[in-house]
């Protein structure tokens, strides 16, 4: 790649010799040429600017002086010689330049910088040279403004010159860094000492287990980027993230949907939340039942386990926990799946409008059973676990709306279902599924808990079996 760089002040750019962008110029890998705009001026002052056209304060840089110097480095024969040749002008009115931007310049065969002074360039030269089948690109480094475009220059350049085969030594430094191709913030960084001022590294740096070291350093990298850029989390592609990922942004407030990453919320149902909670638990249960139940069995269990009046019982009982799973209303659904309008039925009789009219759609929904809750809902401990010397939490409910299964919400639940076991007293979380249902004891094993056996359940009529799953809860804080 040529480079040419056009300014009032050439020394400036002897900053360039001490980065890896000299060295790659003294190598051969680009060709960089500094021009002096002054040599283009006709009087003995050397005179590069006059006053506004129309008035108004500073001065403008003159169009033939630049006209001259961009000739020669743009002859007439070059413009047809088949490559890619762009003018960049840095200009705070200028498009923003981001790491995008710097990739698809680095595929440029010639760049040419015009750096302007005072009040910019005579725009007459972009529009000019634009005509003549140069690619113009006016562009900003940031929202503020500077004496010149000199240190714009600089910054683009670094930015553009070190994704250039062989200019940076390790090329996959080059997508784990900040703005790179995995979209995400850079992981924090650590060398020795270990212990620094009574600070630690994390232990799995430590391990030599590379797969731990690169799932520590991705979720580090998420929750950087959802801290400091969650417009660029929000940019993301479903495809780039995988169900780790998924969990971990569903836990952090962000779902991942068919057409992107959303704001999620996750809090306590109340007493007005029951119709909502009614619609989404009988639209739900009967998706995760075995196929050999019948129709009669299912209703019996929505018309008493699933009732209104046992969802009131739920989150009246002090010792229970109903969790939602909530999602705005403009993000209620995958673009498709109600055709667009706001009116459509989402399958349990209702509209969407009347599912959302608190503003929001609960999605998913968790219940969690105190180790103090007592009657009907307070199910027997498993009896391969009662002996064991534990304060038990059972997990009875995770449900997740058909349309969000695969966004990380369930094992956002299931997180914060551990997390609020923990502030009942619990030392353990049990729960069990049938053994028909694989997915749900996917979900559940990858969320940390272990399969310790099986029990029968009854639905209606029919006795059903059940995989009993468990984990450990790190603390306990009883109440």
């Amino acid at each position: 790649m040529r480079l040419d760089i056009v300014s009032i002040f050439p020394e400036f750019f002897s900053v360039l010799d001490l980065s890896l962008i000299g060295k790659a110029n003294a190598d051969g890998l680009l060709n960089l040429h500094v021009t002096n705009l002054r040599d283009y001026a006709t009087d003995r002052h050397r005179t590069v600017d006059d006053t506004p056209l129309g008035g108004g304060a500073g001065m403008v840089m003159k169009p033939d002086v630049w006209g001259k110097a961009l000739d020669e480095i743009f002859p007439e024969a070059t413009l047809g010689d088949g490559e890619r040749h762009v003018l960049i002008v840095p200009t705070p009115s200028g498009e923003t330049f981001t790491q995008r931007i710097a990739e698809d310049l680095a595929g440029a065969d010639h760049l040419v910088f015009a750096c302007g002074r005072y009040e910019g360039i005579d725009f007459r030269v972009a529009q000019h040279y634009a005509e003549r089948g140069v690619e113009v690109r006016e562009l900003s480094i940031g929202d503020y403004v500077l004496n010149g475009g000199e240190v714009a220059t600089v910054v683009m350049i670094e930015a553009i010159g070190r994704l250039l085969p062989g200019v940076i030594g390790n090329p996959d430094s080059l997508v784990e860094e900040s703005h790179g191709s995995a979209g995400l913030l850079e992981y924090p960084v650590y060398t020795r000492p270990v212990n620094w001022r009574g600070q630690e590294v994390n232990p799995v740096l430590l391990s030599g287990d590379h797969a731990a070291i690169a799932r520590l350093r991705r979720d580090q990298a998420l929750e950087k980027t959802l801290r400091r850029r969650p417009d660029m989390i929000q940019a993301l592609r479903p495809d780039q993230l995988d169900s780790d990922d998924r969990s971990l942004l569903a836990r952090l407030g962000w779902c991942v949907g068919e057409n992107g990453v959303r704001p999620l919320e996750i809090r306590e149902l109340e007493s007005g939340d029951v119709d909502r909670l009614h619609a989404l638990a009988i639209r739900t249960f009967p998706d995760a039942c075995p196929p050999f139940l019948s129709h009669e069995d299912i209703q019996q269990h929505l018309d008493t386990v699933l009732s209104p009046q046992s969802i009131h019982s739920w989150i009246d009982n002090p010792h229970v926990r109903v969790i939602g799973a909530f999602l705005p209303q403009n993000s209620a659904a995958p673009e498709g799946d109600h055709g667009g309008e706001a009116s459509s039925d989402t399958g349990d009789g209702r509209t969407q409008a009347e599912q959302t009219a608190h503003g929001e759609q609960l999605v998913g929904y968790a219940l969690v059973v105190g180790p103090r809750a007592d009657g009907p809902i307070a199910e027997k401990c498993p009896k391969q676990l009662s002996d064991e010397h534990c304060s038990w939490a059972h997990l009875s409910k995770v449900y997740i709306d058909q349309k969000w299964r695969g966004s990380g919400i369930a094992a956002a639940l299931i997180a914060v279902s551990a997390d609020m076991a923990s502030q009942m007293g619990a030392t353990s979380l049990w729960t069990a599924t049938s053994t028909a249902n694989k997915r749900a004891a996917k979900s559940y094993k990858r969320a940390g808990m272990t399969k310790k056996g099986g029990r029968t359940y009854t639905v209606g009529t029919t006795t059903c079996r059940d995989v009993v799953m468990q984990m450990t809860l790190s603390s306990a804080s009883p109440q």
